[in-house]
């Protein structure tokens, strides 16, 4: 079986085939660390972590960079006149760009860690890599696909890059047309676009042989890829809002001054809708990822409800399928403590073996097909159906209990470890009131302290031995 990705520039189903046999070197673009990371941002950096899970499930070596853009991201993207979001964001908050940049950094990692996603291998940010970015400049500059201008700005000179438009389908001449010329007249062509830029208001300015300044958005990840992976990359990633201008200027920029193809695989996750609209702060539909721990939601939760629909597929997040989720993570925990009392020895039936081997091969065969996570949680959920009907007991358990680990780990599923090693008075008191408030048939204080529980992180769970409390 070979595994088959969508590639948005051949827009069809390739087969991934690495440069290097074996090894995948992947880009996934990161946070802009001005403001607090949203679950639309974590759906595409947990389908990130979703393939690099699968690709070392299916014995690949991952290395894996994703980048921190703390300087030179634009409020609009498509447009040069934009306001860095860096020198936005500090005069919204009263902090310097560099202060803003520290503290979403420590939340965006914080997230990360709530949502178990595997650390990459380098979090390169953009403005230690200045050095990386003038010399790619200086490259295109030499080379001709560059110029300056009197103010002290360095454009990319589209025109003479050919395949400008292949990765989004825009056409050259479309995006001519539809220029707004008057944006900026020191532009030989208003689809070029900024490698350098100079603004004596902007707090984050380097020297540079153009100028004090600061860099484009483009230009960082072309040279923090190239440093750590090499000129050519097997998979690049992002959201589908990346697509164009942010990667089809990274390809421009990254071929010409490299003289090689940037990337061979380019995969990209569709947005991300609440209650079927956009995210908006004025409709309270827009949740941090800390919005929905304060709500009492686990990392699991949250990771299956992210990750439930196929990646090229719009996804509609809504707290009933969150509820629903979190159910499920219950249910896959409950599972897992159980077969682990259970397993010991390995004596497994013929007709266990072949059962778990079927379901493992139709796991990978799902996630072959362009990681169709549909099918993979339906194998998965089928597996622990399965163990709850057999109550499997020494090898037995352990078989299933094995079975079942590997393709939760691909899921990222079941890694929060913490367990309550000394009970918490006050949540112990809570959980007292509770059972006396079900005694008493007050189902709305039951209900109420049940959601003061969940608030703290933690779930009831109805055992023989009474009730108890898990981490949610």
């Amino acid at each position: 079986m070979t595994l088959h990705l969508y590639n948005t520039q051949s827009k069809k189903l390739e087969e991934l085939v690495p440069q290097t046999p074996g090894k995948v070197r992947m880009y996934n673009c990161g946070p802009t660390v001005y403001s607090s990371p949203h679950i639309g941002n974590f759906r595409s950096f947990l389908v990130a972590d979703l393939l690099r899970r699968y690709l070392e499930w299916r014995g690949f070596e991952v290395h894996q960079i994703m980048n921190l853009t703390d300087v030179g991201h634009l409020t609009n993207d498509e447009e040069e006149s934009g306001e860095d979001k860096m020198e936005a964001a500090s005069r919204r908050e009263k902090k310097t760009a560099w202060q803003i940049a520290e503290s979403y950094i420590e939340e965006f990692f914080a997230a990360c860690q709530l949502l178990s996603l595997r650390p990459a291998h380098e979090y390169p940010r953009a403005t230690d890599h200045i050095q990386e970015m003038q010399d790619m400049i200086s490259a295109l500059l030499e080379r001709g696909y560059a110029y300056t201008t009197d103010q002290g700005n360095v454009y990319f000179e589209v025109s003479r890059f050919a395949s400008y438009g292949n990765l989004s389908g825009n056409k050259s001449d479309d995006l001519l047309a539809g220029a707004r010329i008057e944006v900026n007249p020191e532009k030989r062509d208003p689809r070029d676009f900024a490698l350098w830029k100079t603004d004596d208001a902007h707090q984050m300015q380097w020297d540079s042989p153009w100028g004090r300044g600061f860099p484009g958005w483009h230009i960082e990840c072309s040279a923090m890829s190239r440093k750590y992976l090499g000129d050519t990359l097997d998979i690049h990633t992002g959201g589908e809002d990346n697509i164009f201008p942010h990667h089809e200027c990274e390809i421009a920029q990254s071929e010409c001054a490299n003289g090689q193809p940037f990337v061979r695989h380019w995969l990209h996750v569709r947005h991300l809708l609440v209650d079927g609209a956009k995210m908006s702060k004025r409709a309270g539909t827009f949740f941090t990822l800390q919005d929905l721990a304060d709500k009492g939601y686990g990392g699991d939760a949250v990771r299956l409800a992210l990750l439930k629909v196929h990646y090229r597929e719009p996804l509609n997040f809504t707290f009933s399928v969150l509820d629903e989720t979190q159910r499920k993570a219950e249910r896959y925990r409950d599972l897992r403590d159980r077969l682990r009392k259970a397993a010991h020895g390995d004596a497994v039936s013929a007709e266990t073996q072949e059962f778990l081997a079927s379901a493992r091969q139709r796991f990978q065969e799902s996630m072959d097909d362009d990681m169709n996570v549909s099918v993979g949680l339906a194998v998965i959920d089928e597996l622990v159906s399965e163990a709850n009907r057999r109550n499997p007991q020494s090898g037995e358990a352990q078989a299933f209990l094995d079975q079942l680990l590997s393709l939760w780990d691909v899921f990222g599923l079941l890694e929060q470890e913490a367990e309550i090693q000394e009970m918490d008075p006050a949540l112990q008191k809570l959980l007292d009131e509770r059972e006396q408030a079900r005694a008493n048939k007050d189902f709305e204080a039951s209900d109420r302290i049940r959601d003061e529980i969940r608030a703290a992180g933690f779930v009831i769970v109805d055992t023989p031995e009474g009730p108890q409390l898990k981490p949610a």
